[in-house]
Formats: structure tokens, sequence, C-alpha cells
């Protein structure tokens, strides 16, 4: 009798274990959230629906939460011209909204770097982003509201749309102006091997006004930048002809080193010393100047927007667009991803 009263006490002891156990764990998921840790059905519920976005506006200085669709077009009216044809637009909000989403905190996405607490803010340190009042009052009576109908319905069109590599989101869905006819490799510009930012040819930028540009600076104001910014350098006006020498390029085209008398630096440092359009570059002297010019604008990494322009112009859609500049990738849902 008492081996069978020990035997119901044991198991009435391991049935309360179990059920305490139970218990904690439920209450972890349900109040997860709250103790810093992540809920994934609270999470689904949320991306399932509209999810909201953080945004840092820089001019207020404050944080303004919206709709996640509601930013994607204000990127679009922000990035890229509205005259573009709507598949152009379209590879463009696909973009926006991969690079949005990679920065939500709601999908284990990392902040910008700010103490702002915003998941994105609203420059070209993350995307622009324009509000739909800022973005109208810019254009002509005649074109506005065509233009904000172009972005509505590519928005719309493409909603939830978000890029994704082997099954993973595109966490640097990068995009610029002007290609120089074949953009670059993440790691030839940021020395990132990053495997869907690979080097493509990319057609039609030369339609851009800012496709070939030329900055003259004059011998010595070239001079002193060098010299007051690198000491080893020694340039003179007697030895720069002689002492600036383009060492190598990228498979796209834009300068991986060059020699600037006793130094050698990057052609992206290069770019930013000199605040020029693109690091592809070639330098001549004029008399007292000394001549740069430039092909392509920007850092020449992932989608041209020019490019996208005349691959829709030419009857692309915009996932032959988006294919073509980020390899490798696919096209899904958001909702279908979280």
């Amino acid at each position: 009798m008492n081996k069978n009263i020990l035997f119901i006490l044991k198991n009435i002891f391991i049935l309360m274990i179990i059920c305490s156990s139970f218990i904690i764990v439920l209450s972890l998921i349900i109040g997860g959230s709250k103790n810093g840790l992540i809920n994934s059905s609270e999470i689904i519920s949320k991306n399932k629906n509209n999810p909201k976005i953080k945004v840092y506006i820089t001019e207020e200085k404050k944080i303004e939460e919206m709709n996640l669709e509601d930013y994607v077009m204000g990127v679009v009216a922000g990035e890229m011209p509205a005259a573009f044809s709507e598949e152009a637009l379209k590879a463009q909000a696909v973009a926006a909204r991969t690079f949005a989403v990679a920065h939500m905190e709601q999908y284990g996405g990392t902040q910008y770097s700010s103490n702002t607490g915003a998941d994105v803010c609203d420059t070209s340190k993350c995307q622009v982003y324009m509000s739909k009042e800022e973005r109208m009052s810019k254009w002509s009576s005649k074109d506005r509201n065509m233009y904000w109908s172009k972005i509505e319905n590519a928005v719309k069109s493409t909603s939830g749309e978000i890029l994704t590599y082997k099954g993973k989101l595109v966490m640097e869905p990068y995009y610029f102006a002007v290609s120089s006819g074949e953009t670059e490799s993440a790691l030839s510009v940021f020395n990132k091997n990053i495997e869907y930012l690979k080097s493509v040819k990319s057609f039609g930028d030369e339609r851009s006004k800012k496709y070939e540009t030329y900055k003259s600076v004059p011998e010595m104001e070239f001079i002193n930048s060098i010299n007051s910014n690198y000491k080893d350098a020694n340039l003179s006006v007697s030895n720069l002809k002689s002492s600036i020498i383009v060492k190598s390029r990228n498979e796209g085209g834009s300068v991986k080193e060059i020699k600037l008398g006793g130094i050698t630096i990057s052609g992206t440092k290069f770019r930013a010393l000199m605040g020029l359009n693109s690091s592809n570059f070639s330098i001549t002297f004029k008399k007292n100047n000394v001549v740069i010019k430039c092909l392509g604008y920007g850092h020449d990494v992932g989608m041209s927007q020019w490019g996208a322009d005349a691959m829709a112009k030419s009857g692309k859609s915009y996932s032959d667009i988006l294919y073509h500049y980020y390899t490798g990738v696919k096209i899904d849902k958001l909702d279908d991803l979280f």
C-alpha cells in the first residue's frame, strides 16, 4: 500500500514539473517581446497587417511612423525621376522596399547608424524620402497629378514584393543614378564580396546629361588639395604631369588605384577628395588646369536607374530589370519570407 502511494505521489510530482515548464515557456512566447525576445507569431501577424516603418525626418528632427508602402512611394518619388517608364519605377519600388525591410527592427534588420531610434532616415545616407506634398510642390501643375499617379501605380502593383537571394532577404540592394556602360561589383568598390552585386553591362545611360562631365581644377589648387591631405605626395608644378598615373581599373572601368606623386590611393578616395561624380575618370592637362573627365554618376554598384529606364523603354519588365542588375536574385513576397 505504501509503495502504491509513493508511486502515485511520484507521478503527481513529475506532472507538476511538466505543467510548470509548459507555463514558463508559454509566458515567454506571449510576453517575450516585452523582455527583448522575438515573438515570431506576433511578427508574422504584424507583417501581414500593413507593417510600419520609423523614419527620421532630418529637418524636423523627429521620428515619423508610417505604413511601409507609403514610405516606399516617398522613396520612389525622391530617388527616381517620375518621367521614367513605369517598369523602371516598379523596379525602383522593389529595391526601395527591400532596403527598408532590411533596416526594419521588426524584421530583425539593423537600424541605420544613429541614435535616433528610427529604422531609416530621409536622406541619401539611407534612401531619399519625400512626402507627397513636398514632391508634388516641386512638379509643374500640369504634371504633378500624372506623376504621382505613376508612382502610386508602380508601388501598388508591386505591393509587398522584395528581393531575396538563396532564400534570404537581400540586405544591400544598392542602386545609383548613371552607369558608365558597365556596373561594378561590390568587391571592387566597397571591398565586400556580395554575390548578387556583380559587374554587368548597362545600356542607355548615355542619354543622361550626367553621363559625361568635366571638372577643371587650377594646378595649384589641385596640388594643395593633394599635398594637404597626403603629406608624402610631394606634388609640385614641375613634377605634376609626370607624377599622376592611373595604375589600374576595375572590371567596369572605374579607377582602382591612382598614383599621385609619392603615394597611391584608391579611385574612390580620389573621387571623394575631388568631389567627382564617379570613380570612372581620366585626367588631362590644359594650360594651367587639371582637367578630370568623369563617366557616370554614383558609386556604380547594383541597379543603374538610367539603365533601368532604358531597359523599360526597350520593352523589358521590372523583373527583367531587377534580375539583370542583381545577379541570381528572386522576387518574393514579404509575407512569404517572414
